[in-house]
């Protein structure tokens, strides 16, 4: 079966860094379009930031935009997000998804996601 499966969460106090990564396995095909998503008690899940295949393409977050990184390395079929600044507000639940497609220009619609991992939990204070 296909998986993936995220790292790097944790605690961090306001203003500091936090680096997640994400290792998929078991993909048959090359991956395209990947994205980070999260949700924080209460709220719905959002799209974080996504990246075309080759990671030319990079979309985020208005709220994300400028803190954070999406980057990718295809040869190891990893999958990162560097965040900085972080602020209380970015406390949540962290996904990683993969879409089954390139269509990165509609990255924040997660019924075009077909692969999530069970995420990692960021929490900022």
């Amino acid at each position: 079966h296909v998986q993936l499966v995220e790292s790097g969460g944790g605690s961090v106090q306001a203003g500091g860094s936090l680096g997640l990564s994400c290792v998929a396995s078991g993909f048959d095909d090359r991956p395209y379009c990947m994205g980070w998503f999260r949700q924080a008690p209460g709220n719905k899940r959002e799209g974080v930031a996504a990246l075309s295949r080759t990671g030319v393409n990079t979309f985020y977050a208005n709220s994300v935009k400028g803190r954070f990184t999406i980057s990718r390395d295809n040869a190891k079929n990893m999958l990162y997000l560097q965040m900085n600044n972080l602020r209380p507000e970015d406390t949540a639940m962290y996904y990683c998804a993969a879409r089954g497609d390139n269509l990165c220009g509609s990255w924040d619609q997660q019924s075009k996601y077909i692969r999530w991992g069970r995420g990692t939990q960021v929490t900022v204070s």
